[in-house]
């Protein structure tokens, strides 16, 4: 009787994770649905570029969407709540204090700029350093971009950018880890992050005017994509500023005519997710190593 219990347990744990997994599965086929909702119409009210709703690799965007939306969260908790282990009762002259009272809205403005920084330096960096751009090429391989596009990341890119964004948060007490729970005001954040740099990659051919100088556009991010001697430029996910003052922003008025990288990825989710790990990519788009450029650039919002 008691050598069948284990079993019995196995089996109830199985059960459990399968629950769970339909669960989240089902929750991210909603979220999907309701992008398709918002993003399809608008790419074809405002099209940038003509192309069809199924392209090649849409498949394996779409595969990409549901792996990158469960695998990424699993290896982000575990560096983060070491984290709260390391502050757990950390109040470095009353800092953690003060923080903790500023107003909510205060904290969630201070969260998204902060975030914003940490995810450039490490966005920067993956274009610069052969390893971390074998992993950020998946992404940058794309040679149309629309809103799938965002999808297309290889999880250790994903779980790198995340960190770079969210460590500093923390350390700086603007968010806490308490157990199993997402604070509030990262939960926030990161469901605006999602949604806009959906809104970035989108095939629309929208410009913000003078607001480009202070949130990031489809015109910005598509510049980031680009495959000529203009790439390595625009490296900030919400604001551009950050590229302003860093010396790293490119926004003519015209829009870029060529994406991709010039190396190839495998054109499969099992080789695109294998590759970063068995071979080398050149650093930058190109095909020798390209750092970035801090060059004057020229500025347009037309």
């Amino acid at each position: 009787m008691t050598g069948g219990q284990p079993k019995i347990n196995m089996m109830e744990y199985v059960f459990k994770s399968l629950s769970v997994l339909a669960f989240d599965v089902m929750r991210l086929t909603v979220w999907l649905v309701l992008l398709v909702a918002i993003f399809v119409p608008l790419e074809r009210l405002f099209t940038l570029r003509p192309a069809q709703i199924w392209r090649p690799q849409t498949g394996v965007d779409l595969a990409w969407f549901f792996l990158n939306s469960l695998l990424p969260a699993a290896f982000i908790a575990m560096p983060l709540a070491l984290l709260a282990q390391v502050l757990h009762g950390a109040d470095p002259g009353g800092f953690y204090t003060a923080v903790a009272l500023l107003p909510f809205w205060v904290k969630v403005v201070l969260m998204l700029v902060v975030n914003d920084l940490g995810a450039y330096w490490y966005h920067r960096a993956s274009h610069a350093h052969p390893v971390l751009w074998r992993f950020h090429a998946i992404h940058h391989s794309a040679e149309h971009v629309d809103w799938l596009v965002n999808t297309r990341a290889h999880p250790v890119d994903i779980v790198f950018t995340r960190l770079a964004g969210l460590i500093p948060v923390y350390l700086l007490g603007l968010a806490q880890v308490t157990g199993g729970r997402l604070d509030p005001g990262v939960l926030l954040i990161t469901i605006f992050g999602t949604i806009w740099t959906f809104f970035i990659h989108a095939n629309i051919r929208w410009r913000l005017g003078p607001l480009e100088w202070m949130i990031s556009s489809p015109g910005f991010h598509h510049w980031h994509h680009t495959n000529d001697e203009h790439r390595d430029h625009n490296f900030a996910f919400i604001f551009p500023l950050i590229d302003h003052i860093f010396g790293t922003v490119w926004l003519p008025r015209q829009w870029p005519t060529v994406y991709g990288i010039d190396g190839k990825v495998p054109p499969t989710l099992s080789g695109q997710l294998t590759e970063p790990l068995t071979s080398i990519l050149p650093t930058g788009h190109g095909t020798s190593p390209n750092p970035v450029n801090t060059a004057p650039n020229p500025v347009g919002t037309k």
